[in-house]
């Protein structure tokens, strides 16, 4: 008997996840409804800065013909889901569709944070998240003018990196000391640093936005800083970070995590049986994770759960990273962030273009994580040695 699958959100983990699920699905036992927010199918987010570089919206486009040709596949864009009834076991759309069924997968992802600061609805403001808005910024954008991107971490990168490719001269406003605090270490960031800073974009650490403030027009003008710093921007990008989508947590009854997203174990589960969340709407034991990477180990364990076999729980800690950002490679694997009482940390560093920084297990001299930044030996190669002891020539493999 065919069931239905409902798929809330077409994303990068949503897609991932319907792919997954077809492939391990050779019998077609389930009946895909995939319910989308935006008019576009699924693309490359993680590639965004991109589409200001040259690429198109069908370069970035993840979904296939043969998806799209699948007769087992129902596509619903354009029109997000407002409220799901659990007992019925329906979902209703925005524009008055009514789908029932057997099993629910959440994907709805996240929206971008913007901080509560005076003047950041003034025109000029912008957020950094879909192909519209990028279509905005560049209608906005003026070469040689000077923009502002307010947050450090990824996002904040990628948004000064577009605001580059328009021919602006970016500023980064973070509230941390350094660049990318959840993920790197002062001395990592260092390098990262002094790359950016290299290829001409501003950075304001360690301080905050106040206000933005508008021109005569009413259009952004200017942005004022903790610090009393005033920053000359025709254009704001608040890229401080994301909150996840969980607002259908509330007609299914479902419980959020401490900070938002629907309450799930380590197999992507709710309270509801035939409820599961994946990606960065899924808080896993408490917490939300706003990289591509886990959210699709996340759809690989619920479509194996949904065709019978046998998933990997998702494990929490110490999600590898290994990005390149504006040129320069960063990478965390493992814990980097150990009981100090249980670990010792030793830095190695080629000038201020490369480091390596590795934390061993005091018992037993294990490695238990490493902070990578700039050309350093092969990732998959140290993430191997995570849990084993490493071997003498390990400063060697770190710096080669």
């Amino acid at each position: 008997m065919t069931r239905t699958l409902l798929v809330v959100g077409h994303g990068m983990v949503g897609h991932r996840f319907v792919e997954q699920l077809r492939s391990r699905d050779p019998g077609r036992t389930w009946r895909v409804v995939v319910v989308g927010e935006e008019h576009h199918l699924a693309y490359d987010r993680v590639g965004l800065s991109s589409y200001l570089d040259g690429k198109s919206r069908s370069d970035l486009t993840l979904v296939g013909a043969d998806l799209l040709n699948d007769p087992r596949v129902d596509l619903l864009l354009g029109s997000p889901v407002t409220a799901v009834d659990g007992g019925s076991r329906t979902a209703r759309t925005a524009h008055g569709e009514q789908v029932r069924y057997d099993a629910l997968v959440l994907a709805t992802g996240s929206h971008p944070f913007v901080p509560p600061v005076p003047g950041r609805d003034h025109a000029g403001c912008f957020v950094y998240r879909t192909f519209d808005d990028l279509d905005a910024l560049r209608a906005a954008a003026r070469p040689g003018r000077p923009g502002v991107v307010v947050g450090g971490g990824l996002l904040g990168l990628e948004a000064a990196n577009a605001l580059r490719l328009l021919g602006m001269r970016p500023r980064i406003v973070e509230t941390a000391p350094h660049l990318m605090p959840a993920q790197l270490d002062a001395g990592a960031a260092e390098v990262l640093h002094r790359h950016v800073t290299g290829l001409g974009i501003g950075l304001h650490c360690a301080t905050s936005v106040a206000t933005v403030d508008a021109g005569a027009n009413g259009r952004v003008a200017s942005v004022t800083l903790g610090d009393g710093t005033v920053l000359d921007a025709d254009v704001v990008v608040f890229a401080a970070g994301v909150r996840p989508r969980d607002e259908l947590a509330g007609s299914l009854g479902l419980a959020r995590g401490e900070r938002g997203g629907f309450a799930v174990d380590a197999l992507c589960r709710t309270a509801d049986e035939r409820v599961w969340a994946i990606g960065e709407c899924a808080a896993v034991d408490g917490r939300c994770h706003g990289l591509v990477a886990p959210g699709y180990r996340m759809a690989d364990s619920v479509a194996r759960q949904l065709t019978g076999e046998v998933p990997e729980p998702f494990d929490t800690t110490g999600t590898p990273v290994a990005l390149k950002l504006l040129g320069v490679t960063v990478a965390t694997v493992g814990d980097v962030r150990p009981d100090p009482a249980q670990a010792v940390e030793a830095v190695f560093t080629e000038g201020t273009d490369r480091y390596a920084k590795i934390l061993l297990s005091r018992d037993g001299g294990d490695l238990l994580g490493a902070v990578l930044a700039g050309g350093t030996g092969p990732f998959a190669a140290i993430r191997s040695l995570v849990g084993r002891r490493p071997p003498a020539d390990l400063e060697q493999l770190l710096l080669p």
